[in-house]
Order: structure tokens, then C-alpha cells, then sequence
């Protein structure tokens, strides 16, 4: 199959989406455990980020899977819908996939902000030249 190298990084995103699910669900429900926190009373995203502060990070980093990696996503689908492929695009693919390894490790684990910010940066960049590949692709078709 000619595109299974960029389904094999969209795979590992996902995959990273409902291990950091799992990890945020187990903490979650420890912390709520240790503090007794009936589940009612964090009814509301306010009221659970007031609450779970022990969770927190995991919360966060989970939501934060569903918005710079939607363009990953995207980015992804349109190279296969167009069928366009180059190992530049591979590379890059799996770069921003380790990238969001390493900032959600660093997120649900020690949470060292700036560790985490330049990770962000990084990932943030290698999907900008991504776009920039396949856009470049794109008119060049």
C-alpha cells in the first residue's frame, strides 16, 4: 500500500489521543476518590478545573489534543485524498507525531512549561512546513 507511511503516524496520533484519555480518566477518578468528590459536583468544566487540581494537566494536555493536531489531521486526509506523497511529508508526519509524544509526556508527567512551550513550538513548526510541502505539491500539480 502506497500511503501506509502516512497512516502509520496518523494511527500513533490517535493512539496518543486515547492513551492521554486514559491516563487523564485514571487520575481523574483517583483524585476524586482521595478528595471524595461526589461526581455531580463537577457537573460543569468550571467547577471540575476548581475541584481537580491534582488532574489538571491531564485535562488540559487531552483538549489540547483536539486542536493544533486537527490540522495534523487534516493535513493528513487531503495528502491521502489527493494522492501525494513525498518522504519529506513522511518525515515531517512522524516528527510532529513524536513531538506530541514528548509534549504530552512532559504535560500529564513533570509539566515544566517551557519544556513543554519549545516542544509546542517545534511541533507547531514541523506542521507549518507540512502545509508548506503539500501546498507547494499542491500548485506545482
Amino acid at each position: 500500500m502506497y500511503f501506509k507511511p502516512l497512516l502509520l503516524p496518523l494511527l500513533a496520533q490517535i493512539a496518543l489521543t486515547f492513551i492521554v484519555m486514559i491516563i487523564m480518566y485514571r487520575k481523574r477518578v483517583n483524585e476524586m476518590k482521595i478528595k471524595r468528590i461526589h461526581p455531580q459536583r463537577i457537573r460543569t468544566r468550571s467547577k471540575s478545573k476548581a475541584l481537580l487540581t491534582d488532574s489538571a494537566s491531564s485535562a488540559d494536555n487531552f483538549s489540547n489534543l483536539f486542536e493544533l493536531p486537527v490540522l495534523f489531521y487534516t493535513a493528513i486526509l487531503l495528502t491521502l485524498i489527493l494522492m501525494v506523497q513525498d518522504s519529506l511529508l513522511v518525515i515531517l508526519a512522524w516528527s510532529f507525531v513524536v513531538s506530541r509524544y514528548l509534549h504530552s509526556f512532559i504535560h500529564v508527567s513533570y509539566n515544566r512549561v517551557m519544556h513543554r512551550f519549545s516542544v509546542f513550538v517545534f511541533s507547531a513548526f514541523v506542521l507549518l512546513a507540512y502545509w508548506v510541502r503539500l501546498g507547494w505539491i499542491i500548485l506545482q500539480g
